[in-house]
């Protein structure tokens, strides 16, 4: 439901906007300040006016920052949606990363992977998508290698129990 009303947002706001990578930067670092337990709180809360709440999340902007922007971000204020702010930067970035052909994507490892493995990792999967994916690493306690790309919706798995599993029951389906 979140991601229906962000995406006519964005909508109103790529058609407003001349540099809408400015915008996704802009929006991305309000979303990570709102992700913040206590902003969240004043956010949410019934008790605070929605005109400080706005002042609130203006005053984190830079002076310089375009004046679409800052009117996008009051009319999210009047409308009560400033806690949606972290949507819309995920949509608009998504936007961008479609019109772009690059994609991020992220590599979940319980080892580190060195800078050629996840290159050719990126090559494999230009080739299969034919998109530009930029991987990072996440070092996780999986026992194996996942790599995911959300907004393509890939995501795959080499799992040594898997693995395991696959080899025992092909030798028990073989007897």
């Amino acid at each position: 439901m979140e991601e229906l009303i962000a995406k006519r947002y964005v909508q109103a706001l790529s058609s407003t906007i001349k540099n809408k990578e400015e915008a996704a930067i802009v929006l991305d670092t309000l979303a990570m300040a709102i992700k913040d337990e206590k902003i969240q709180k004043v956010l949410l809360s019934p008790v605070v006016s929605d005109e400080k709440k706005t002042e609130m999340i203006l005053a984190a902007l830079d002076k310089n920052v375009d004046a679409s922007i800052v009117n996008f971000i009051k009319i999210l204020g009047e409308n009560k949606r400033l806690d949606l702010i972290p949507v819309i930067a995920n949509v608009l970035n998504t936007d961008l990363q479609k019109a772009s052909n690059n994609y991020a994507g992220v590599v979940k490892s319980n080892e580190t992977l060195n800078a050629k493995t996840l290159s050719q990792l990126e090559e494999t999967l230009e080739k299969y998508t034919g998109s530009a994916i930029k991987l990072a690493q996440d070092k996780s306690d999986f026992d194996g290698l996942r790599v995911i790309v959300n907004d393509l919706g890939i995501e795959v798995n080499f799992s040594k129990q898997r693995v395991k599993e696959q080899l025992i029951d092909f030798i028990k389906k073989s007897l």
